[in-house]
């Protein structure tokens, strides 16, 4: 295909939302980034823009370290997803120019619109110039990207709608030179709403209410702009609207109504309008149908209007046959060429009625608004005195039926009447009926060479024809099919086919309903095949923002390509959105509207403070999906957590897993963590699904998978509430071995928040309930949670054989994964405690074991113990090493707490080796990452940590406030090691900034804390 016709398909509207269309398909070019970067372009096509003005663009002064990089990446994929995008959009030089046309753009044609207004406007065509505003005003769908753009395309936006205003104020002073009055107050007025400084529209009320015989409401206009002047910006009204309110208290004849020539019964229009839409470039086949309705008017006889009646099944291209014509036999119709839908058959269930067609028609023409009658009847008789002198064509599109087109004809009139509808009009008088079927196979494969491009089709003939079998040659068929084709390059025919051949699958594949109309959600809903209808109950039920094709194949039963069929056809009759390819989303409103009817829209009153829950009718359908769903996410994050987490025992799930719905493709480490961390809300969202259905077995294992990628990126309260919920459907359930694990689950997020006696109940909770059931492995890990909290609080000796014992126990059982964590948290406890050789000895053990299973996490935990361990011991080299290795195998296992604590250590060891620079480097990133206020611990190791980095640099103040800060966080929970070390931090700080006393008082209350719990008091720094 030319790949300059095929750009010229492409449609993009602006002003507004963005939108993107590739004739009547909708083309999602991808999120935000691209979308501003695309606009940008827009505004200045055929203008060079390098990528740093795209950057601005598109993040405003926040821009990333990578935003060059995803500027270049977002342009690749519009190239990508927008069909002919490597010719629209081009790289030259330093940047990128977006090669459109102005028929593609709303803007460029709201710009030619303006310019021409004015031209028509000074040559005196005062009608013209109306329409041709109305009709560029009628882009305007509001800011640029519904004002969401940030601060340089809002820029751009506020020039635009300056530029609009002009032009609304423009339409004013022709309508009011036309004159139109009392029937434009009320819009005059909505815009003084919007916009209360324009002293033009302001003044243009003041005429209208003037000439409408409303002297006294003009002045108070008067009295409302001033006082609103003075009172917003201190100044008065301008003198142009002073003179006016002058005039008007003078009830100067300057300011009445121009006169106008005697209005006789019928209307001339000036120019030629044509509304006709446009002419299929494509347009393929029915040339027996062409030829018989051409022939029919060029030889019919008579004074009466000449009728066509085009009928046909939705689909068969009545409306392209009519267009075809109409445009073919213009210049025999030269008055004007009319179109007008009637809305017979359109979702809204609203067809236009022949009063209001009747305006329409005349608004068309450029009757004066005060010439059109307010009766229906009236408006009807006007238009068939108007239509009686004129020479033209009338198309009235999609109507219901004879009824609604007679009121809308008249005899003798030399006016051409094409009507298409779904039904036969049998009824009206003297019309010559075309009636449509499907095409004939030629035209059918014509007709898709035209819409793919010959290349694509010849390359597969035989496919092609096959393809135009299975569409029944049906014209919107063989459109969809091709249509979709073509925004697929990478399926070949030959696979639309196969996908085809599935007679419970084609309709879905093939039907795109109402594609031109927008329509209301439940008669969308109701246009829908009966299973497509169940499917979109069931898909409502999703709890979170974006479904995959994965998650809808559970809930609706089926396999991902199925799945993707139906999200597919939804998309296509507006009831999803998709903002990325492969997931999909429902608007709020969908979203409700499909919860309510698959409950038949009624609720259970909930209890106080309880959430809505589903009546009993309907619920066994639901549950059963939502069940299915669960299922899917409990598997899926157990594939996904075993590739992430090696030596990750499955809680509570014996023998193989039985997966009853297609995973995703969960091979590799990366797949893994991609799609953890994708559907981490979705998964939250699921386990309180699953609450609110009593689904309590599967709330409490998918919480304990759902735990593991939320500690990975320091969600810890959300943590700490998913356990939480665990827990409570345990108790509900009565079932003590998952509130066992749900309760470990809480004690550990209790224990990385710092609440350490509320994590201590609930680990004696959990290790009574595991004694009870003789679950040694739960045993063990209680076991060692309790020792972690209580050394926490500095508890050692009672820490110190609860670690020892659940390592025995860990080691016996072959816990290899869990086992390398105690002795981790047994390296703490030997390193606070001063007791360096066995942290030493401890943490080499957990490396070693972590290595062992491929657990980079545990590692990386290891290794950073062991460096604690020897910077213990004064063994800064070796420290550097380790760390070294942390930093390089961290990436995407840690979360940022932890990788705080890492490079604060690395901070101090590179000072302590005189790397200053680097020091301070890592220094700042570690201050850097994150707040760390929901991470207490962190909050005062860190902190405690790059203090005393200060103070050995001379940053005494600095260092005071970290170590004040440090002190506040261990204090808070209880962390008293850390406690102390800040007293002894802010003490060292203190002494240096002159403040001896106090500093005396600080270090002696930190010697007490370290006495206390048997720890030698460090050296001053």
């Amino acid at each position: 295909m030319n790949d300059i016709a095929e750009n010229s398909r492409v449609q993009f509207r602006i002003l507004g939302s963005f939108e993107c269309w590739d004739g009547n398909d909708r083309i999602r070019v991808g999120g935000p980034v691209h979308e501003k970067v695309l606009v940008t372009l827009l505004l200045e096509p055929h203008r060079v823009l390098p990528v740093f003005r795209l950057v601005e663009a598109a993040w405003d002064e926040n821009a990333p370290a990578t935003a060059a990089h995803q500027v270049r990446k977002a342009v690749a994929e519009l190239r990508q997803r927008i069909p002919g995008g490597r010719d629209l959009i081009v790289t030259e030089g330093p940047g990128y120019r977006a090669l459109t046309t102005p028929e593609q753009v709303d803007l460029s044609r709201f710009t030619e619109g303006l310019k021409q207004a004015r031209e028509a406007a000074a040559a005196g065509q005062s009608t013209h110039a109306m329409t041709t505003l109305r009709e560029a005003l009628a882009l305007w769908r509001g800011p640029l990207l519904a004002g969401t753009g940030g601060s340089v395309l809002s820029a751009a936006s506020a020039a635009l709608e300056e530029r609009r205003l002009t032009a609304v104020e423009q339409l004013f002073d022709l309508r009011l030179a036309n004159g139109e009055s009392s029937e434009i107050i009320g819009e005059l007025r909505e815009f003084i709403d919007a916009h209360p400084l324009r002293e033009t529209l302001r003044g243009q009320l003041m005429l209208a209410l003037f000439r409408s015989g409303r002297q006294a409401d003009a002045l108070e206009e008067f009295a409302k702009v001033r006082d609103y002047l003075i009172d917003e910006l201190g100044i008065g009204p301008g003198d142009a609207l002073a003179e006016l309110h002058n005039a008007v208290l003078r009830n100067s004849p300057e300011l009445a109504a121009p006169q106008l020539p005697a209005t006789e019964a019928t209307f001339t229009p000036e120019g030629k309008p044509s509304t006709l839409p446009y002419d299929l470039r494509d347009f393929t086949g029915r040339e027996a149908e062409v030829s018989e309705l051409l022939g029919f008017v060029e030889e019919a006889p008579g004074s009466g209007p000449l009728i066509v009646a085009i009928d046909g099944m939705g689909g068969s291209g009545k409306t392209s046959l009519a267009v075809r014509a109409a445009h073919r036999l213009t210049e025999d119709y030269p008055d004007a060429q009319l179109y007008i839908d009637l809305r017979g058959f359109t979702p809204d269930g609203r067809p236009l009625s022949p009063g209001a067609a009747a305006e329409s028609l005349l608004r068309m023409l450029g009757v004066p608004g005060d010439r059109i009658p307010d009766d229906a009847e009236g408006r009807i008789a006007l238009w068939r005195r108007t239509m009686s002198t004129h020479r033209m064509i009338l198309l009235l599109d999609n109507a219901l039926d004879d009824a609604q087109v007679r009121p809308l004809l008249t005899s003798p009139t030399e006016t051409l009447v094409l009507v298409t509808s779904r039904v036969p009009l049998m009824d009206l008088d003297a019309a010559h009926t075309v009636s449509l079927g499907v095409m004939p196979p030629g035209d059918s494969v014509a007709l898709v060479e035209g819409v793919l491009g010959r290349t694509r089709a010849e390359n597969e003939p035989e496919a092609v024809a096959q393809l135009t079998e299975l569409c029944g040659h049906l014209p919107l068929a063989l459109r969809i099919a091709a249509a979709r084709l073509r925004k697929r390059p990478r399926w070949t025919v030959r696979y639309l086919v196969d996908r085809l051949r599935d007679d419970a699958h084609r309709l879905a594949e093939l039907n795109s309903g109402e594609r031109s109309v927008e329509v209301t959600l439940r008669l969308s809903y109701e246009g829908l095949a009966a299973e497509t209808r169940e499917a979109f109950r069931l898909l409502g039920q999703y709890p979170g923002s974006e479904i995959n094709t994965y998650a809808a194949g559970a809930l609706l039963g089926t396999g991902s390509r199925e799945a993707e069929d139906v999200l597919e056809y939804l998309l296509d009759m507006h009831l999803l959105q998709q903002h990325e390819t492969g997931r999909y989303a429902f608007h709020d409103l969908v979203r409700s509207f499909a919860q309510n009817l698959s409950r038949g829209g009624v609720l259970r009153p909930p209890e106080a403070g309880a959430e809505p829950r589903p009546t009993a009718d309907g619920d066994d359908e639901i549950k059963r999906a939502v069940a299915r769903l669960l299922d899917f996410a409990l598997d899926a994050t157990d594939a996904a957590c075993d590739l992430l987490f090696p030596g990750r025992v499955r809680v509570g799930r014996s023998g193989p897993p039985t997966r009853s719905a297609e995973l995703p493709p969960l091979e590799t480490v990366e797949q893994a963590r991609d799609w953890l961390e994708r559907e981490q809300d979705s998964l939250l969202a699921a386990v309180s699904l699953a609450y609110r259905w009593e689904m309590d077995r599967h709330v409490g294992l998918l919480a304990a998978n759902v735990v593991f990628p939320l500690d990975l990126r320091g969600r810890l309260e959300e943590f700490r509430e998913l356990t939480r919920v665990a827990v409570a459907a345990s108790r509900r359930l009565g079932d003590d071995a998952l509130l066992r694990l749900s309760l470990s689950n809480l004690a550990v997020a209790c224990w990385k928040l710092g609440r350490l006696t509320e994590g201590i109940a609930m680990s004696e909770e959990a290790l009574a309930l595991a004694i009870g059931l003789d679950d040694r492995r739960g045993e063990a890990k209680d076991t060692g949670v309790l020792g972690l909290l209580l050394s926490t609080l500095g508890r050692y000796d009672e820490a110190l054989p609860r670690l020892r014992q659940s390592i025995e126990i860990k080691r016996q059982l072959g816990a290899e994964r869990a086992e390398a964590e105690s002795l981790t948290n047994l390296s703490s406890l030997y390193a606070e405690w001063g007791r360096y050789p066995e942290a030493v000895e401890a943490a080499t053990r957990s490396v070693a074991l972590s290595r062992s299973i491929g657990s980079v996490d545990k590692e990386v935990e290891g290794l950073t113990d062991l460096a604690v361990a020897r910077i213990g011991l004064g063994e800064i080299a070796a420290a550097s090493e380790l760390l070294a290795r942390a930093r390089k195998l961290a990436g995407e296992t840690m979360s940022p707490a932890d990788l705080s604590l890492v490079l604060a250590l690395s901070a101090e060891v590179a000072d302590r080796l005189g790397e200053s620079a680097q020091a301070e480097e890592w220094g700042e990133s570690a201050l850097g990452l994150g707040d760390l206020s929901g991470v207490p611990m962190r909050e005062a190791a860190v902190g405690n940590i790059i203090g005393r980095f200060h103070t050995r640099n001379g940053r005494y103040a600095a260092a005071f406030e970290l170590h004040a800060r440090a002190r506040d966080a261990a204090s808070r929970i209880g962390y008293r090691v850390e406690e102390a070390r800040a007293l002894a931090g802010m003490a060292d700080a203190l002494e240096r900034l002159g403040g001896q006393e106090e500093a005396a008082e600080l270090r002696e209350s930190a010697r007490a804390a370290f006495d206390a719990m048997g720890i030698p008091t460090p050296r001053a720094v």
